[in-house]
């Protein structure tokens, strides 16, 4: 039974990958013009049964937009059925990015839908960041998208861009946007787009996933060095005039990166597609899937709290926290109502949230719990 339920898991989330391919997509649009059932966000008439009497306050004139597309496989009572990113920005709003279901923002008092209609790129969110304007910053798989406050405006290969399906975003400390994609890497000065290509390591039989250039995750630590996280070719560092590599040869656990994140001692956690959870201090590599400490093979959506615990999710094991001394697992026999979490995030209100297979989730410190169309939203 725990096999197969891992095996539909796997199903499932390979599926979201899927997506990403033209072929699916065309199919997924002829099943659809064919008439497929479409289900809905709730209407504006609906807003007291996603909002919580007691938690906030909504005027009944106030609207939820609804998503432009037909979204599959969705549970019922789910705000959407894949997250994949969590914001907050300087305003306080949440951001939600989805995985090919568009994107929702949560301030305080309304959630609404924003999608392709609104000038969003794509629909599948893929990084979310805010400039010192308060503009806020979506990669998207058709592009790069800027909210300003008022509308969106989406950047594409008629722009400068070097392709429209971006993988990983960042803004450095100078303000400069850096975005990873599927054909490299490419920074943004708020005016031009320039290519940066990085070299690829020596590696003994790449198999990249989806494509040799392909750019997963842009981290800057706090040297004002850009860590470049790689389809195949391990870890790319520039330092601001040279490149060094990190591989499976140096130590590293596998040369698929998934995603990067600094801690606040210094240390770079790495999570990757094959070879579990790395975690680097400068001089060395600690693996600990392939020393039995954790589960899962692809680790990611790192997050550090604010005590100073490390969070991350491992595929078909729900999520791990690490205390600085030992790991905790909480999965579904916890309450967790997904073994397939993408995204972690600690809102400014101490606020714990889950995103990925399955939709939204919280976390109050001793419990996982689903945020559905009925909230919970507040405490």
């Amino acid at each position: 039974m725990a096999k197969q339920k891992r095996i539909d898991n796997r199903m499932r989330y390979m599926y979201s990958r899927l997506k990403d391919y033209s072929l699916l997509f065309s199919f997924i649009f002829i099943t659809a013009c064919n008439g497929q059932d479409k289900t809905h966000a709730p209407q504006d008439h609906a807003l007291d049964s996603l909002i919580r009497p007691g938690d906030i306050t909504a005027k009944r004139s106030q609207q939820i937009k609804q998503p432009s597309s037909d979204r599959l496989f969705f549970i019922d009572g789910q705000l959407c059925q894949h997250v994949r990113r969590i914001f907050q920005d300087k305003s306080g709003n949440l951001w939600f990015g989805t995985n090919v279901y568009n994107l929702m923002r949560y301030n305080g008092d309304t959630l609404e839908y924003f999608s392709e209609k609104d000038g969003l790129g794509g629909g599948r969110i893929t990084g979310i960041v805010e400039d010192r304007d308060a503009n806020v910053w979506f990669g998207t798989y058709g592009g790069l998208t800027r909210y300003d406050g008022h509308s969106f405006r989406n950047f594409v290969v008629q722009d400068g861009l070097i392709d429209n399906n971006i993988w990983s975003l960042i803004i450095d400390r100078n303000g400069i946007l850096w975005l990873g994609t599927l054909e490299g890497v490419i920074r943004f000065d708020g005016n031009d787009f320039t290519s940066f290509p990085i070299p690829q390591a020596e590696v003994k039989e790449p198999k990249p996933i989806l494509s040799h250039r392909r750019v997963s995750c842009i981290i800057e630590d706090k040297m004002g060095n850009l860590w470049f996280g790689t389809d195949s070719y391990g870890i790319c560092i520039y330092n601001g005039k040279s490149f060094t590599h990190l591989t499976k040869s140096d130590g590293l656990c596998d040369n698929n990166i998934h995603d990067l994140m600094e801690d606040s001692q210094g240390n770079i956690w790495i999570g990757t597609m094959y070879g579990g959870l790395s975690r680097y201090d400068g001089r060395s590599f600690s693996n600990f899937t392939e020393n039995g400490v954790i589960s899962g093979k692809e680790v990611g959506g790192f997050c550090e709290d604010k005590s100073g615990n490390i969070w991350f999710a491992a595929e078909n094991f729900g999520v791990y926290r690490f205390n600085g001394t030992s790991f905790a697992n909480f999965n579904t026999e916890d309450g967790l109502n997904s073994n397939g979490i993408l995204c972690i995030f600690e809102d400014n209100e101490g606020r714990f949230w889950l995103g990925g297979w399955g939709g939204l989730f919280r976390y109050n410190g001793t419990s996982f719990f689903s945020v559905t169309k009925d909230g919970p939203w507040a405490e």
